[in-house]
């Protein structure tokens, strides 16, 4: 179970910088802490002390805080009020949905005279006849009981009937007693046959769900032997989920930067888009889209003569070089406007053609002897073209209509009749 470290109460002390000393109000609700320490020594000057939904059994380690003026221990275990007699600024106490049976303990609340809420609801000793009237004469400065504010008459009725409310808890208290011992009786034989299944269980090797699920179905009670076991169970559930991830994240893809003969493999396990310019005859620029509000901590770059790697935030970029570069006269740079990680590797000796471009005579001089030649062909662009077979058809050009018309001679055929008499004084049809 969890215990109240300094590491704990500074991780609740956020809204107080972490400071320790100088804390007014820390809430440590919902941590299944089992014992209240550390507290009396280190924040003497807590106001508010939140403690509940927990697994506290006994009030204790608290009487050297003077200052404190709210105390919430509610959904413990808590079966007696006690060791609260050094809280002298204490107005409010909540303990409800407790198991506290014997009321005896609230006349050590007389102590506390600044006292004014407290509240009880939840606990055995609520279903005490004569309860109400027995807490309210007992503590006469009291101003709320239970959210339910004490007025002037209950006071009275109170001390008139404190002499029988006061046999009434007694006889409650026997009774709660025997339940109590019965609810221990039924948790120890309960206990023991969990014992004797777990070890049926390692001799048969059944499954931790088939155990789970046992218990999950099995009857719980409401007592604190219960709340501890459940607390238990959850805690062991989660220790193997935890213990599950940290396996797999062990087992995670670790990517291959070489292969058997040493040549680097191109890795992009940042999936960072990028682009890299080779057509310099001098330099070889690589542009990485980094976030752009991505911390320059989270990057590195380690330039190689053959391949460069950049690591974003733990995961791989690797690049191979066309040709060698120099890496001490590498240089890395920042884009500040769009976040971009420029790197600029000079080569180590230049290429003769990049991209059709013609080199100089000091370039050409420059050139070593083994180095590498680059050529690069433009495309080729194909047209799309359409095959016709015989002459061409003007049919369809509208524009050579009257073109075609004035060269077009029309030929009238002749009739062939025997009775047809060529008169020339008739114009010709047109």
């Amino acid at each position: 179970m969890v215990r109240i470290t300094v590491e704990l109460i500074r991780k609740r002390a956020e809204h107080n910088e972490g400071e320790i000393s100088t804390l007014e109000e820390i809430s440590l609700h919902q941590e299944n802490i089992e014992k209240i320490e550390m507290l009396n020594h280190l924040c003497r000057d807590l106001k508010i002390l939140l403690l509940q939904y927990n697994l506290i059994s006994k009030i204790e380690n608290l009487n050297k805080l003077k200052k404190l003026e709210y105390l919430n221990l509610a959904l413990n275990n808590i079966e007696v009020i006690e060791n609260l007699q050094g809280l002298e600024s204490l107005k409010k106490l909540d303990l409800m949905v407790n198991f506290i049976g014997n009321l005896k303990g609230v006349k050590n609340l007389r102590y506390n005279q600044h006292l004014e809420q407290l509240i009880l609801t939840g606990n055995p000793c609520t279903d005490y006849i004569g309860y109400r009237e027995y807490v309210i004469a007992t503590l006469p400065q009291l101003k709320e009981l239970d959210m339910i504010a004490i007025e002037r008459s209950d006071r009275i009725k109170a001390l008139q009937k404190y002499a029988e409310a006061q046999g009434d808890i007694i006889r409650g208290y026997r009774n709660y007693v025997k339940i109590r011992e019965q609810q221990k009786l039924r948790h120890q034989e309960k206990q023991s046959l969990q014992i004797t299944e777990i070890n049926q269980s390692d001799s048969e090797n059944s499954n931790d769900e088939e155990e789970n699920g046992k218990f999950w179905n099995s009857t719980s009670y409401h007592t604190p032997e219960d709340r501890i076991a459940i607390a238990e169970r959850v805690q062991k559930i989660e220790e193997k989920k935890n213990n599950s991830r940290k396996e797999e994240e062990k087992q995670k893809y670790v990517p291959k930067l070489f292969n058997p003969k040493g040549k680097p493999y191109n890795v992009n396990q940042a999936k960072v888009a990028f682009t890299i310019n080779d057509e310099d005859s001098k330099n070889i620029i690589l542009t990485l889209e980094v976030y752009k509000h991505l911390d320059t901590s989270f990057l590195e770059v380690d330039v190689q003569p053959l391949y460069v790697r950049v690591t974003i935030k733990g995961k791989i970029l690797q690049l191979t070089l066309s040709s060698e570069v120099m890496t001490e006269k590498s240089s890395v740079q920042r884009n500040t406007t769009t976040g971009h990680l420029v790197i600029t590797m000079p080569r180590l000796k230049p290429s003769k053609i990049i991209c059709g471009k013609k080199l100089t005579k000091t370039d050409a001089n420059n050139i070593g002897e083994g180095s590498k030649v680059i050529k690069k062909i433009a495309p080729i662009i194909s047209k799309r073209e359409l095959l016709e077979i015989g002459p061409p058809r003007d049919d369809l050009d509208f524009s050579k209509i009257a073109i075609n018309s004035k060269n077009r001679k029309t030929h009238l055929p002749k009739l062939q009749t025997s009775n047809f008499i060529d008169n020339p004084q008739v114009p010709p049809l047109e």
